[in-house]
């Protein structure tokens, strides 16, 4: 099985890789979102993508709810991570004597209260964190670190200088598993994410959470977006769960309200991984 991520051996995304698919899994490593989309959709060697949607102290990642709308994948499976942020330098560095940081923006967010605490540090954002760790390995550098994880640290053979730097000990990312076929369906599915758009009138979006309440649907998320081109409009995303599919399928009975109503997936709720004890990866 081939499946894209985001990043390099033993990024967050391989990690999450191997949780949901495996230790035998075949990682296509793409330096962007939009490569993987791009592989997802091209590469029909490929079977599956796995792409960062939210971090619990970050946010929603914007820009992949975009591509989501932009290549129409499914949605077919979540995995929810917890990220250990750690300082990963050369054998035998200093803390006191680091000149700078590299990682991917997001794990720069993620760990600004220490950071913060170390303006002598220069932060320089990188398109992954583990392939940060590679970089400093390579550079041959014992001022500069970089931040990732400790399983990105065996595998470079580097040294953790500081462990759960992360702002928040509770520091959770979730991923989606996309799939280029629309029709994939995956059973004892108990959560969906839907997108709509809605009319401009007054209460419209309270009638629509109504429905869904009505019919016993929780509601974990709902992110807005703006419409390129459509200056006040906005695209909904919402993420809901379920104890009875056909209250589920009742629930779909907003589509009397909104328009563009689209399914992008029904798949498994992704338990809570504390912690990350695979192999190494290959």
């Amino acid at each position: 099985m081939k499946v894209a991520i985001q990043g390099g051996k033993a990024s967050f995304h391989d990690i999450a890789s191997r949780i949901h698919f495996g230790e035998d899994v075949n990682t296509i490593e793409c330096d962007t979102f939009r490569k993987l989309c791009e592989t997802l959709k091209n590469d029909k060697s490929v079977d599956f993508a796995l792409m960062a949607i939210e971090n619990s102290i970050a946010g929603s990642i914007l820009p992949n709810y975009s591509l989501l709308k932009e290549y129409d994948f499914a949605i077919i499976g979540e995995v929810q991570l917890r990220i250990k942020m750690n300082l990963i330098g050369h054998k035998d560095a200093k803390l006191s004597e680091l000149n700078k940081v590299m990682s991917h923006y997001m794990a720069l967010l993620q760990c600004e209260d220490f950071l913060y605490k170390h303006p002598a540090i220069e932060k320089e954002e990188y398109y992954d964190t583990a392939d940060a760790v590679k970089y400093v390995k390579e550079s041959g550098n014992r001022k500069w670190s970089a931040i990732a994880s400790r399983y990105a640290a065996n595998y470079y053979g580097m040294e953790l200088l500081a462990e759960g730097i992360e702002t928040v000990q509770q520091n959770f990312t979730r991923f989606f598993v996309l799939s280029r076929e629309k029709k994939h369906k995956v059973e004892g599915a108990t959560k969906a994410t839907l997108s709509f758009q809605l009319p401009n009138k007054v209460g419209a979006l309270a009638e629509v959470l109504k429905i869904i309440v009505d019919n016993k649907i929780n509601l974990t998320k709902i992110q807005s977006l703006p419409i390129i081109g459509k200056p006040n409009e906005y695209t909904f995303y919402v993420d809901c769960e379920w104890s009875n599919y056909d209250d589920f399928k009742r629930s779909v009975g907003i589509n009397s309200i909104v328009t563009d109503l689209k399914i992008l997936g029904e798949y498994k709720k992704g338990e809570m991984i504390d912690d990350y004890t695979g192999g190494q990866p290959s």
